[in-house]
């Protein structure tokens, strides 16, 4: 390659650079971001995760109204942890209704909150929602 004039480059920097830094001409720049793209939940994923939700719906006691009311729960529930940003709020109020009202299930029903797939859903949007999830429920729950 010969020097041209145009092939000189005097760059100052002062303060630093806090991201990617490119110089020169004809340069290819490519980028990689980690998110959603880079933690995947197979439609596999979501079956396991709805087949342990209706696992735990078949062990509710039958016909009474506390059952009815704890099915309307993990209904909610279940919205939450799947819906495309998982709701925190009411992932933290369902395990609450469970702690004080059912508490026999409220094992299950935080089981299935820091479930590995439900993890990997909240990692996928990342930022401060997955920091908050693991305030929420637990420094491994969303990494796992």
């Amino acid at each position: 390659m010969t020097d041209t004039p145009g092939d000189r480059y005097n760059i100052r920097v002062d303060g630093g650079v806090p991201g990617q830094f490119t110089v020169g001409s004809g340069n290819t720049v490519s980028r990689t971001e980690a998110g959603r793209d880079a933690i995947q939940v197979t439609p596999a994923d979501m079956d396991s995760l709805r087949s342990e939700f209706a696992r735990l719906r078949t062990q509710l006691p039958p016909d009474t109204a506390v059952a009815d009311q704890a099915r309307e729960r993990l209904d909610e529930l279940e919205e939450a942890v799947t819906a495309p940003e998982p709701d925190l709020s009411t992932m933290d109020y369902v395990r609450n209704w469970f702690i004080r009202n059912v508490p026999e299930f409220a094992g299950a029903v935080t089981g299935l909150i820091v479930h590995p797939i439900v993890g990997r859903l909240v990692a996928a949007v990342g930022g401060s929602l997955a920091a908050e999830f693991q305030r929420r429920f637990g420094s491994g729950a969303a990494s796992r």
